[in-house]
């Protein structure tokens, strides 16, 4: 069997995959990328945060590339949602109020998106190999040692690495060479059904970009502007509700749809895709879950293939690429020799499920429609403990800038974050109402907890000045 030697091998070419591995080769490694399709392909995940497209994506270096796109510009997001009868609208530009300008993140085709990144990747170094399919990771009692593939000519190939990173999706199998298992959330057992509509109504400008979400009696939808006249649309039901999608698909979607007044106003004049790549109406299961452990020694899991959460608030790119960030710079720094692998990735970890986490426990409050948004902004503040005023705390949290500066993209006239770590003993008793969500308190339910926020005294490291290694903490 042919077998190669590369410093990292990634598993999957999405967001995740081609932001851990670029990241690395821009340090001088050899990195190898293995990915079982052909690029590019369909995905769903097409409203982008801040964090991603100011954050990652600028230190990335495709912040032009992705500008000339001709992305849909998203400015926040406007929602039906809670008890206030009327939209709501919330602005990125609140979470940066002294950004030098506008704070703007894009809705994306997932095709063009992620084969941006996927060439950007190429262009600083990183072997890609597409139609290439891993069916096994070699390891030893130590450590991970490198995988096994099948090639696009179906041939059987070996890599070898010292570091394997799986950014395959929440469809992973190879997650399990890291993780017993994945836990999944009681609260979050959702469904979703979709498709694509064109001609459908805009929201008035300057929003017409924003996701437009909107809660109804079995769900709730999202809106998306993909473009001046494609939209993608798809609603959001509780398991209890998943006999409702079975069947004919179309029908199913289009009966949710007349649910919903505002939808059905918006769509009124609309046409569903029939055909290509957007012609189908599409059903994925919305399961929350959280892997037992994110790495072991030579292997780390990114993005879906360590843990997912409900999509209301669009975080599952920001998930992959910040949890992408957070790997390289263990892997870059472990390389480099400067710290060990045990306290490199244990800061991984930490973030990680920092991040999620949070996300996590904001969502199990914000499912509660009986309050207005002034609640929803109030636990922002609680969840990220950030000082500032409860509307700055929800934006920073839904755009997801709250945890580290660099996700901002802005390097002068803003502030670093000023969350601060509580009393976390005596906060376990005030993190979660035990009359909200039937007690379904994230520190409950994540394997391990979520831990303190990044910027706490609870982390030995910090991000280096280019935000690619770890340093010591002074």
């Amino acid at each position: 069997m042919d077998s190669e030697q590369f410093d990292v091998v990634v598993i999957g070419g999405g967001p995740g995959g081609s932001t851990v591995a670029s990241f690395v080769a821009m340090q001088g490694r050899r990195v190898l990328l293995l990915e079982k399709e052909k690029f590019p392909r369909y995905q769903i995940g097409e409203s982008l945060l801040p964090a991603t497209v100011l954050g990652v994506c600028g230190l990335l270096g495709v912040t032009d590339e992705l500008a000339r796109a001709g992305f849909v510009q998203k400015r926040g997001g406007t929602l039906l949602w809670g008890a206030n009868p009327e939209l709501w609208a919330f602005n990125f530009t609140d979470a940066l109020p002294n950004a030098d300008e506008e704070t703007v993140s894009y809705q994306v085709e997932r095709m063009k998106f992620d084969n941006i990144l996927l060439n950007n990747a190429r262009r600083v170094g990183v072997e890609v190999r597409e139609q290439c399919t891993v069916n096994e990771v070699i390891a030893d009692a130590e450590r991970v040692r490198g995988v096994r593939y099948v090639d696009a000519d179906g041939q059987r190939r070996q890599a070898m690495a010292t570091f394997v990173v799986d950014a395959s999706g929440n469809r992973s199998s190879t997650y399990r060479t890291v993780a017993e298992s994945r836990q999944y959330s009681e609260f979050f057992k959702n469904v979703a059904i979709f498709g694509y509509f064109e001609n459908g109504k805009r929201l008035p400008p300057p929003n017409s970009g924003n996701v437009l979400t909107a809660a109804f009696k079995s769900g709730w939808f999202w809106y998306i502007p993909l473009s001046d006249t494609l939209t993608s649309v798809g609603a959001v039901v509780r398991h209890d509700f998943a006999d409702r999608v079975q069947g004919d698909r179309a029908k199913a979607l289009q009966d949710l749809i007349a649910e919903s007044p505002l939808i059905s106003e918006y769509l009124e004049n609309a046409t569903r895709v029939t055909e290509g790549t957007y012609g189908d109406v599409r059903v994925r299961k919305d399961y929350s879950y959280c892997a037992t452990k994110f790495w072991r020694p030579g292997m780390v899991l990114v993005g879906d293939a360590a843990c997912f959460i409900d999509p209301v608030l669009s975080t599952g790119v920001h998930l992959a690429t910040y949890s992408a960030l957070l790997a390289a710079r263990s892997i870059n720094t472990v390389l480099a020799g400067k710290i060990d692998e045990e306290a490199a990735f244990a800061e991984f970890e930490s973030r990680y499920r920092w991040e999620y986490g949070s996300f996590h426990e904001f969502l199990v409050s914000f499912y509660d429609t009986h309050v207005d948004e002034s609640s929803y902004f109030w636990k922002a503040k609680k969840v990220t403990n950030y000082e500032s005023s409860e509307l700055e705390a929800f934006v920073r949290l839904v755009g997801g800038v709250a945890g580290e500066r660099v996700l901002s993209g802005v390097t002068n006239g803003v502030a670093p974050s000023t969350a601060t770590a509580p009393d976390w003993d005596a906060e376990q008793a005030l993190r979660f109402d035990p009359q909200e969500a039937e007690g379904w308190g994230t520190t409950r339910w994540v394997p391990g907890g979520i831990g303190a926020p990044p910027g706490s005294d609870a982390y030995r490291l910090e991000p280096s000045a280019d935000a690619l290694h770890w340093e010591v903490r002074a």
